[in-house]
């Protein structure tokens, strides 16, 4: 089967596009000329630089293909975030959608975001049609977190309405999902830093880890099994950060943090961040009193769907550890 895949570039994206290739589908990804080429050296696919503005040239990319994977995202604090992350999101989701319903394209798949869905205790967690609590509170009125939330949920309501208009639209939600690829790093930020030096804080919160590869594989099944329309979270254990960390200290054979990071000092590092992402949005993005306050809460979800109507593998979060410690180490990061 003919298949073209955006983001192939990127963490996940990297891991599905090695499933559909060891499952013996034909894979074009749609790069940029400034894509990273590491995730996908070597791999016996068709490169195609074309816009994702571009319905003409998409629609030439796509002739013959039986599928998209729309894993193309991204999370831009920096100035001008705002438009580029819609216009990633929104606007080159509606390109793509106009030009596989042009190519005769049968299914889109597109990933999303757990952003977007709704979350709970440990022993009530949210799933797909949990509403989202207290919205301007969780991401502000503002700024980079809400932002992404919003072209992510603008993006889901936009691809919903091709089912109606003969075009399959599935999408999938992936949690926290911690592997190999993790490129940037984005998931893996804090294996990362516990591989270079001892860690004596964690978050106070939690929230839902996946296997990379089981996150992968939910999206084929999602393409192949999914309800046009339909959205499905990819998760597995719902763990707070304290036993997270813990099991990634097990793995890379450290002291596992020892105090939890107080609200006060969330707080003020939040106040700190806003003052140092004036100099560098990037790098002192996690530093954003959204995103600490996040760490600081339990944003537990369930995968019950995916795992009951697609059969997604459970793979304990402990082996996706070891998969992303193993592949940091051989990439020179640590």
């Amino acid at each position: 089967m003919k298949v073209i895949v955006t983001g192939g570039t990127g963490f996940i994206g990297a891991n599905v596009v090695r499933h559909l290739l060891a499952r013996g589908d034909e894979v074009t990804c749609i790069v940029r000329r400034s894509s990273p080429g590491l995730c996908l050296d070597g791999l016996d696919v068709t490169l195609a630089q074309v816009g994702l503005d571009d319905v003409e040239g998409l629609k030439r990319v796509m002739d013959g293909a039986e599928g998209v994977y729309h894993l193309a995202g991204t999370f831009d604090p920096g100035p001008g975030g705002r438009e580029r992350m819609f216009g990633i999101h929104v606007d080159a989701t509606r390109t793509l959608c106009d030009a596989a319903l042009g190519a005769g394209v049968r299914r889109v798949l597109l990933c999303s975001s757990s952003v977007t869905v709704g979350f709970g205790e440990r022993e009530a967690p949210g799933d797909e049609d949990s509403p989202m609590p207290r919205l301007d509170d969780l991401y502000g009125t503002d700024g980079p977190l809400r932002w992404y939330h919003d072209s992510k949920l603008d993006s889901e309501t936009l691809v919903r309405g091709y089912v109606e208009r003969g075009l399959e639209t599935v999408i999938v939600n992936p949690d926290y999902i911690i592997g190999a690829w993790d490129i940037k790093p984005t998931s893996g930020a804090m294996i990362l830093a516990m591989c270079k030096r001892w860690m004596p804080v964690y978050p106070r919160g939690g929230k839902c880890f996946q296997d990379v590869d089981d996150c992968a594989a939910g999206h084929l099944l999602a393409f192949e099994r999914g309800a046009p329309g339909r959205r499905y979270l990819l998760g597995n254990e719902n763990l707070s950060y304290r036993q997270f960390l813990g099991q990634a200290a097990e793995v890379i054979g450290r002291r596992p943090p020892a105090l939890p990071l107080s609200r006060r000092l969330s707080e003020v590092a939040g106040f700190a961040g806003a003052a140092l992402q004036r100099v560098d949005a990037h790098r002192f993005a996690g530093l954003d009193r959204y995103v600490l306050r996040s760490m600081s809460q339990a944003r537990y979800r369930t995968a019950a769907r995916a795992r009951d109507e697609l059969g997604v593998p459970e793979t304990p979060v402990i082996q996706a550890i070891e998969k992303a410690v193993r592949w940091f180490r051989e990439h020179g990061y640590c």
